[in-house]
């Protein structure tokens, strides 16, 4: 978002900024969502104090700081310092999320993201909140930046490995790049293969593609057996970069109708989180095992 706000000068937005925008799209959308993704920083706390935040819609809660650790190459996601999975689960966050830059082939690199990784699901079952994990790929090679059409090899291999560590839900980059193959009648194998693969319930995220081609992926993705979705810039970019007085005005007449028409859409073609998950039997001594 800063990047966004000030491409030359990302460092130098206040973070009252960034607090600011959060909390006029949480008051315009967010009674209307599943739940709205929170960070501990510039919006958790805030959205609750301000009453940003309806008290009936629950909220995600990030666990990492911001970039990552290490190089380029080797990326390292660290867990946000003085922050915890108990911590969010005591402020009233509905689950956690967790992004980690990964790459299935890097190497010592990528066991060092699955350790995080496995750590957090620890966390989270110990107490009792679910844990969506958001991998975004990168390249590993120096002298080779990621090819489009490697896409849907790294995203495919991703989910089934990061899919075993057992998340209770993978955030997912849409499988293949749309440039390279800008006709949706070619989306539909690749995100059936997606999930084919995936052993929990997805969910698309937007990635910052244009509104339009993400309300044809969330479609497509659905029909294909995706749950849901989880977008950012494809809703709000507008108004990020409206006046301060006119950013409600802007959520509420391109943001909030983008937002009803994609949950249209999974209403209609998304995939019950239930079918990738056995729930178990209950009888009167369940609570003994718990």
């Amino acid at each position: 978002m800063r990047v966004i706000i000030d491409p030359d000068q990302p460092d130098c937005v206040p973070p009252q900024t960034i607090t600011d925008i959060k909390m006029s799209l949480l008051r315009e959308i967010a009674p209307y969502a599943t739940a709205v993704m929170l960070d501990p920083v510039y919006s958790a706390a805030q959205a609750i104090v301000t009453q940003s935040l309806p008290g009936h819609i629950g909220f995600l809660c990030a666990l990492e700081a911001q970039g990552y650790a290490g190089e380029p190459t080797a990326r390292k996601t660290t867990l946000l310092n003085g922050w915890s999975v108990e911590k969010a689960k005591r402020l009233g966050a509905s689950a956690i999320k967790l992004l980690v830059y990964y790459h299935p082939d890097a190497g010592a690199a990528t066991e060092l993201q699955e350790e995080t990784i496995r750590g957090v699901v620890a966390d989270c079952a110990r107490y009792d909140i679910p844990f969506f994990l958001e991998p975004l790929y990168y390249s590993p090679d120096p002298n080779l930046p990621v090819i489009a059409a490697q896409r849907q090899y790294i995203v495919t291999k991703t989910v089934r490995k990061l899919g075993a560590l057992k998340p209770d839900v993978l955030k997912i980059q849409f499988p293949i790049d749309v440039t390279l193959h800008p006709d949706p009648s070619t989306w539909a194998d690749a995100c059936a293969e997606l999930d084919e693969t995936i052993s929990v319930p997805w969910a698309i995220l937007s990635g910052g593609d244009p509104y339009e081609t993400f309300k044809t992926q969330v479609e497509v993705a659905c029909k294909a057996g995706c749950s849901g979705f989880m977008a950012g810039r494809a809703l709000w970019r507008e108004v990020i970069h409206a006046k301060t007085d006119q950013r409600e005005e802007i959520a509420r007449e391109i943001a909030l109708p983008r937002f009803q028409e994609l949950s249209d859409i999974v209403d209609a073609y998304g995939n019950n989180w239930r079918h990738k998950h056995d729930l178990p039997t209950i009888d009167d001594r369940w609570y003994q095992t718990y």
